[in-house]
């Protein structure tokens, strides 16, 4: 078929433009962003991946088929989505690192379990390659329109994690930092890749692995006399894993409202400390976080905020405006629960803030669209809410990737050379 395509491309095409082959002055991998989420997964020492098969997660799946074994990996094909993430929690609870993948369809389906996660404090990783919705959507086509329900998904107040990797590479190393968390903080970690993420293909560096990642075993020693299953520290809301097998850490485990002992409590006073010990971990694990890295100068006329798969199209405009005399940079933003921290400072240092992102925002000047009613993208929706800056947004959902001269032709409608528009 190659050589059929380039004989015909050679017989009708008036363009021929050779490109030379050239070496990688470093060790390079070459892989799409579901197969460097499978590596990632065996190199951070996972041990079992439950999904139920969804275009376009599927083929992490296959790549983990194909070498998860070798590791000591297992991976389990549920009957459905549900029982996917089922599989996953039992497994975590019983001491092992599990993960389950999935789409946006599959992601609703996993909303109770993902509740039980976090009341419960079991670690879970969930991978979600979004995908064009609502309901079933775009299959094959690329949104990031899973974010307001990956963050507020589940019924009643579940704080937890959602990460969002920019590149393959990034892909990769997304699963240790996921493992780490979801283990260290006892909670649910989501993240949040794409179909372009999913199926695109670049050459990134090959990681030099580090035995650390695999993390160690289950802390399998007696618990002290005293010590109970939920023994939060009241500063950090942090407390001891209980693995199943763990002398004298006997429990029941529930994901009714319960007090440090696990066991069943709806009394007003122990509902609040233990949501309050829930939400603590993340405000720890904010501490931790680094500011945004602005690509550009730190201040100016217009800053605009991406996340996921936009980066290479977003600093590709914003390197063309600047080559205009634009006064424009760029932030990408990896942490969307908890969001990385300084961003209003950031925002301040700019006249205008806007966000790129491939989900549906209302177009100002549509009929009946005001700035009361209208839609925003979700990113510019949660900075609006967290920062209080007046985050403006521009967006598309053609189910296919944002271009940089669409990109460009954003931010040179919103700067001029002689300041905000």
């Amino acid at each position: 078929m190659l050589e059929l395509g380039y004989s015909w491309a050679d017989a009708h095409l008036d363009v021929r433009i050779d490109v030379a082959p050239g070496l990688s002055p470093e060790n390079t991998l070459v892989m799409n962003g579901n197969q460097a989420i499978a590596y990632g997964a065996v190199a951070a020492g996972m041990d079992l991946a439950a999904m139920y098969p969804i275009t376009p997660a599927t083929s992490v799946s296959h790549q983990l088929g194909e070498m998860f074994y070798k590791f000591g990996g297992v991976v389990h094909q549920a009957e459905d989505e549900i029982a996917a993430v089922g599989v996953a929690i039992g497994a975590s609870y019983s001491g092992k690192v599990a993960f389950t993948i999935t789409s946006g369809p599959g992601l609703a389906l996993k909303t109770e379990f993902l509740g039980l996660s976090v009341m419960s404090e079991i670690p879970l990783v969930v991978v979600d390659v979004q995908r064009g919705g609502p309901s079933t959507g775009l299959p094959t086509k690329v949104e990031q329109s899973d974010l307001l329900a990956a963050l507020f998904g589940q019924p009643g107040d579940a704080p937890h994690v959602v990460m969002a990797p920019a590149t393959n590479e990034e892909c990769f190393h997304a699963m240790n930092t996921a493992r780490r968390i979801a283990e260290t903080f006892r909670t649910l970690v989501m993240v949040l890749t794409d179909a372009n993420l999913a199926t695109g293909v670049q050459p990134f560096a090959r990681p030099t692995l580090d035995p650390a990642w695999q993390g160690s075993m289950p802390d399998m020693s007696p618990v002290p006399e005293g010590e109970v299953p939920y023994d939060w520290d009241e500063e950090t809301g942090l407390s001891r894993r209980f693995v199943p097998g763990t002398p004298g850490g006997m429990h029941t485990l529930t994901g009714l409202a319960h007090d440090e002992n696990s066991r069943v409590a709806y009394a007003s006073a122990v509902n609040q400390k233990s949501s309050a010990m829930r939400s603590r971990k993340m405000a720890v694990l904010h501490s931790t976080l680094r500011p945004p890295v602005v690509y550009g100068p730190e201040s100016g006329d217009l800053l605009v905020v991406g996340w996921g798969s936009t980066k290479g199209a977003i600093e590709e405009s914003v390197d063309r405006a600047r080559d205009e005399g634009l006064s424009v940079s760029s932030v990408h933003l990896r942490f969307l629960s908890p969001l990385e921290p300084g961003l209003k400072a950031i925002f301040g240092r700019f006249k205008k803030v806007m966000t790129v992102e491939i989900n549906y925002s209302d177009d100002p000047g549509m009929p009946y669209i005001t700035d009361e009613n209208r839609r925003r993208g979700q990113l510019a929706w949660l900075l609006r809410a967290q920062t209080l800056v007046d985050v403006d947004c521009w967006t598309r959902v053609l189910g296919e990737p944002l271009k940089p001269g669409e990109i460009h032709d954003v931010i040179r409608a919103n700067v001029s050379k002689g300041g905000a528009a």
